[in-house]
């Protein structure tokens, strides 16, 4: 037998990481303002600002976290090292914000557009989205890229037709009123979008190396800085500039937490669709007003919805790890044919959409979400910067443990603020602690002795191929490769044609699942049903000899397939045709067709059905 162990592919530059992180940080605009000015009126501004400097602070953390784990920075796998509890207690506090993520998002993507009963309308966006992911997560880093960029426009073009009104906005400009504690409540209560930098730390596994670095020695520094510096400089300046100009806005009032304006009532919720209204209207006239209302409001409904898939994504790859690491039982990492691990999909899927729709409210769903995501930036923060032995300069740590500081004094005060937010934090926090109590308990009783390969030896797919085409020079033909996953004529041509060439068959069986860990790298075929009941049926007198079985767990079959491919030195690659239907094929791809793009000219492709 041979395993081949891969590791995911590094695909995703600088500009489809910041568009993972611009769906969360970038959305923050489309609700938070109008959130400022319905706790402070017309002096919002100076809660907005030091939010705008607080985000920035985390973003330049994030930075050194991303450069120190170029392997995955969140914080269920940064802190690990130093305390399984504390990782679990991180993992759950993120898991709190991811939930609240989903309905948060969802609810202000129709608010923005208008519907009636929006919260009925989210929930069951969020059961859509859920059961589009139960065919696998699509590419949603390419999708946010191609929302976020005009997106990101249209703040621009907003931007500039609010210029004029600035004076009236200096001159509507109020200092806060009220004691300073009343000011750093309202101000905590603004803290909202920030679990986007934990989710652009997750992904440090996937993204480009640098140039000069490897897979042996990776680093992802100039890519993960380019990301998170480019979405922080529009944040940052785009969400205090526009909080300004709202205050240009004449005869806004709070009523009831709301805000209410001249001939329209409830803008809370779609501040920026009002302002587009106004500023465009003023200059170009109504008609242009109201249609530069409504593309804000598909361009933000859009990246909004975008946000909800990710955040489901991420709570199901959260849980599936958990579950191998046996911080979880074993059914959240179960997966469905199509490599998902539905059960956790289920609850993550369920549990936004209640709340959606039990809450139905923004501000609601605001005072349960900053409790998860501060708590666990706050915990990744304060574990990096509290250990000594990671390569940081003074001044870097310096700066993390005075951002530790600030969150974990904003954390605190959520916990004494915000009851409901702390009844949902405590509550997640108990049921996780209980179900990893159960899953350690599980596989106390379920520990099996590790079983060998009975076959051959073992190859990685970053093996030297020199190497390989040595071993293979006894054949009178270069290897061919067969990609199967169950008896079937494919295999039959392939057995069929390494008869007739004389060529060594190399019978490829991929377990495709979304997250790939540590321990699924080691995991042996005879663990695996289908591989099992493949490989045995195979001649046993030219295993070793002619035939080599090879199996291997992946998050990506193409690069699996070419990384195989080049280290055999295969001259022939032999696949099924896909038998899924049309849907699932655009829902999860066609191996097929992206295979055929990426071979070298050299390497031919046979489809045998």
């Amino acid at each position: 037998m041979i395993s081949i162990g891969t590791s995911r592919p590094r695909n995703v530059d600088w500009p489809r990481a910041s568009a993972i992180l611009y769906g969360d940080l970038g959305t923050s605009k489309a609700y938070v303002i109008g959130l400022a000015f319905a706790v402070a009126g017309y002096s919002s501004f100076w809660i907005l600002l030091p939010m705008c400097f607080l985000t920035a602070l985390v973003g330049i953390n994030y930075m050194t976290i991303c450069r120190l784990y170029p392997n995955g920075g969140g914080v269920y796998a940064s802190v690990r090292h130093r305390s399984e509890v504390l990782s679990i207690v991180g993992a759950f506090l993120l898991v709190a914000d991811y939930l609240v993520t989903a309905a948060l998002s969802a609810l202000s993507a129709f608010q923005y557009l208008g519907v009636p009963k929006p919260a009925y309308y989210a929930g069951a966006a969020i059961v859509l989205i859920g059961f589009l992911n139960f065919f696998g997560p699509r590419k949603t880093a390419f999708l946010a890229l191609l929302i976020s960029i005009p997106t990101a426009l249209i703040v621009l073009l907003l931007s500039i037709f609010a210029l004029p009104h600035l004076g009236e906005a200096l001159a509507h400009l109020q200092p806060l009123h009220g004691s300073l504690g009343h000011s750093w409540i309202s101000f905590v209560g603004m803290v909202l979008a920030l679990s986007g930098i934990e989710a652009v730390a997750n992904t440090t596994g996937i993204m480009k190396l640098d140039p000069g670095s490897s897979i042996e020695n990776p680093s992802v520094k100039k890519t993960s800085t380019k990301a998170i510096l480019a979405v922080l400089l529009e944040v940052v300046f785009f969400t205090a500039f526009l909080g300004l100009a709202m205050l240009a806005l004449k005869g806004l009032t709070i009523v009831n937490g709301d805000v209410n304006a001249p001939g329209a009532e409830g803008v809370r919720d779609y501040m920026l669709r009002y302002m587009g209204q106004i500023f465009v209207g003023n200059i170009l006239g109504a008609h242009w007003g109201i249609l530069a209302g409504w593309i804000i409001s598909i361009a933000f409904a859009l990246l909004l919805l975008s946000a909800v898939n990710t955040a489901i994504i991420d709570l199901i790859a959260i849980c599936f790890l958990m579950s191998k690491d046996q911080e979880l039982p074993p059914l959240f990492s179960k997966l469905n044919q199509f490599g998902v691990p539905h059960l956790s999909l289920i609850p993550m899927t369920v549990i936004p959409a209640t709340l959606v729709m039990c809450m139905g409210d923004i501000a609601a769903l605001a005072n349960l979400y900053a409790i998860g995501v501060i708590g666990a930036i706050a915990t990744n923060l304060g574990a990096t910067s509290t250990d000594w032995k990671l390569p940081m300069l003074r001044r870097e740590r310096f700066i993390m443990l005075v951002a530790f500081v600030v969150l974990l004094a904003i954390e605190i005060t959520l916990f004494i603020e915000k009851p409901n937010a702390r009844i949902f934090v405590v509550t997640l926090l108990a049921v996780g602690l209980i179900l990893r109590g159960l899953a350690k308990e599980y596989a106390l009783r379920q520990k099996e002795p590790n079983h060998p390969d009975e076959i051959g030896t073992s190859i990685t797919s970053t093996c030297n191929n020199r190497v390989e085409i040595e071993k293979f020079q006894r054949f009178p033909s270069p290897p061919i490769l067969v990609a199967v996953r169950t008896n079937c004529k494919t295999l039959d041509y392939a057995l069929r044609e390494s008869d007739k060439t004389g060529s060594p068959l190399y019978v490829l069986f991929i377990r495709q699942q979304p997250i790939i860990t540590s321990r699924d790298k080691k995991r042996s075929w005879q663990k695996d049903k289908e591989a099992r009941a493949l490989f045995e049926i195979l001649d046993p007198q030219a295993l070793g000899k002619r035939i080599f079985p090879c199996y291997v767990v992946s998050d990506s079959p193409k690069d699996t397939i070419l990384n195989v491919l080049s280290a055999i030195g295969a001259s022939c690659i032999i696949v099924g045709p896909s038998r899924r239907n049309g849907l699932i094929r655009i829902l999860r791809g066609n191996l097929i067709e992206s295979l055929s793009k990426s071979l070298p000219e050299n390497i031919d492709l046979v489809v045998c059905g």
